[in-house]
């Protein structure tokens, strides 16, 4: 067995407030970073418009990579529970550089999502309110103006505290479980009693057949949409140095949150598909009228139009309302978690390290971070007239693979030499991750070739006289800009680069073995 021996006291060092989660908290955390009502309102149209009735076997296969990644995030936490966590480990496994890009993976993807996520926010308050003269148009000034709002909003939860952060995600992620399953249970009956509308299908086991996908490119953008609705889970880790037993229980909660988020999304998808079918018309989730959001239709579909079921509806509404609100607060956390480990290191500006003596959170982090978002929200926004969800979900694909897989291989790599002590580090420190970390970066690569042609994307792109597809510009522009401010900051901040900060404390691999320990 593996164990990591570790400088002590490194969060006191950084400021963080030590022991706030426990292994409960941590998991919600986890699961409610991933925002599964709203990573279904926003991804399951466009899968099945990509796979058809094949969505419940391609939601179990995406599970795959997650879950074998996820054991790399357990085992990386466990030589070295920092928060920067992929670019911390990236670092120590590979190279400055290597996990220089391994961290700006992690703030791209973050400052991504935070489009689509405000988009949902502003757009759904319009609908709770039963507002849709106002906000019922997605290139609304008052959605934009909403979803700006809920941004500031969500990042002051986060510059207040840990500990109010995760006791609000408790009471969103219960809000969500619980409608999500009321939801659910109540399509499958009326399929079952017959009462669902014209259009339902009845399950079938060819729904789990991966070989009935027509096309392997319809296959691989199906996987590459659905990495989305389970990516967010490694919050979790990005707040390893706030958690009880912090070489643990982050890791723990990091896996758990895969199975759970496995159950809820077979069950949804399996339901509302056999609901709603897959037609084109009608509240058919094939209809691309409401592909972006799928919920706010099936809602009064499935519910009918009584006094309760219009509650039940409001509620529904309120549930992706208060999902996407755990997923921006929890896309925050992480995100400021990553800048302070890497201003801390030496990464990038200390400016970035500062914390706030009561609230014991990043505060220069936390804030830039709020701020940036808004900035790219605006111009997304701008661009793409509001339909700024498809092309960012699809662009999120990208940088998931990127970061997700860059833990895979460093963790392979870090415990190569102790792969060989038992049949169970085989797999969980090598094999397992390897293989997760390969099957991303082919769905990385195979993006980059999908999404260069422009018919492929919402938005689009003139460069040169060629139109390029708005998700290939986000993904390749901001791996791009990555790679020109790393060699910026290594100009001015070279200690990091040399390997003089991170690596001088790189922590001691100690085998154990029946004839006693070895280092």
């Amino acid at each position: 067995m593996a164990l990591i021996v570790e400088p002590a006291n490194r969060a006191q060092e950084k400021g963080l407030k030590t022991g706030a989660l426990g292994l409960i908290s941590s998991t919600v955390i986890g699961i409610a970073s991933t925002a599964p009502a709203y990573s279904l309102a926003a991804t399951l149209g466009f899968v099945v418009v990509a796979i058809g009735v094949q969505a419940p076997i391609v939601t179990i296969l995406a599970f795959v990579p997650m879950f074998f990644v996820s054991l790399a995030f357990q085992q990386m936490n466990k030589a070295d529970p920092d928060c920067g966590a992929s670019f911390t480990w990236g670092t120590r496994a590979f190279t400055p550089r290597v996990g220089w890009m391994g961290g700006w993976g992690v703030l791209m993807a973050d400052i991504i999502v935070m489009a689509s996520l405000a988009q949902i926010a502003g757009q759904y308050v319009f609908d709770l309110f039963n507002a849709k003269g106002i906000g019922g148009d997605a290139s609304s000034p008052w959605v934009l103006l909403v979803g700006i709002a809920w941004i500031v909003f969500m990042t002051w939860i986060c510059y207040v505290g840990i500990e109010v952060s995760a006791n609000f995600q408790k009471a969103l992620l219960g809000i969500e479980l619980t409608m999500l399953t009321v939801l659910s249970v109540w399509a499958l009956v009326r399929v079952g009693n017959g009462t669902a509308p014209v259009g339902h299908i009845t399950p079938a086991l060819s729904w789990f057949n991966p070989f009935k996908v027509k096309h392997f490119n319809d296959f691989v953008v199906g996987l590459a949409d659905m990495l989305f609705i389970y990516w967010g889970w490694d919050t979790a880790l990005n707040l390893n140095e706030e958690t009880e037993d912090a070489e643990t229980v982050p890791g723990k909660a990091g896996v758990i949150s895969t199975f759970v988020l496995l159950g809820i999304y077979a069950l949804v998808i399996l339901a509302v598909q056999s609901f709603a079918g897959i037609g084109t018309s009608g509240i058919g989730l094939g209809n691309s009228a409401h592909t972006n959001d799928v919920l706010s239709i099936l809602g009064p579909a499935i519910f009918g139009t009584s006094t309760f079921a219009s509650v039940l509806t409001h509620l529904l509404l309120l549930m992706v309302l208060s999902s996407a609100a755990a997923s921006t607060q929890t896309t925050i956390l992480p995100t400021a978690r990553t800048v302070l480990s890497m201003a801390v290191h030496k990464a990038i500006p200390s400016v970035f390290a500062k914390m706030h003596k009561r609230f014991l959170t990043p505060t220069v982090a936390t804030v830039a971070f709020g701020f940036v978002s808004i900035v790219l929200y605006i111009i997304m926004n701008f661009l793409s007239a509001g339909h700024v969800i498809s092309d960012s979900v699809d662009a999120l694909g990208v940088m998931i693979a990127f970061y997700y897989g860059l833990t895979g291989f460093a963790c392979f790599w870090y415990y190569r030499h102790n792969l060989t002590s038992s049949v169970k580090n085989f797999f969980v420190q090598g094999v397992m991750p390897l293989v997760g970390g390969l099957i991303l970066y082919f769905i990385l690569g195979w993006s980059f070739w999908y999404y260069w042609n422009p018919d492929n994307s919402t938005t689009h792109l003139d460069v040169f006289g060629r139109q390029i597809g708005g998700t290939f510009t986000l993904d390749v522009g901001g791996l791009i800009l990555g790679i020109i401010l790393m060699f910026t900051t290594q100009a001015f901040m070279p200690a990091f680069f040399r390997g003089e900060v991170l690596n001088r404390n790189t922590p001691t691999l100690v085998t154990e073995s029946h004839g006693g320990t070895h280092v």
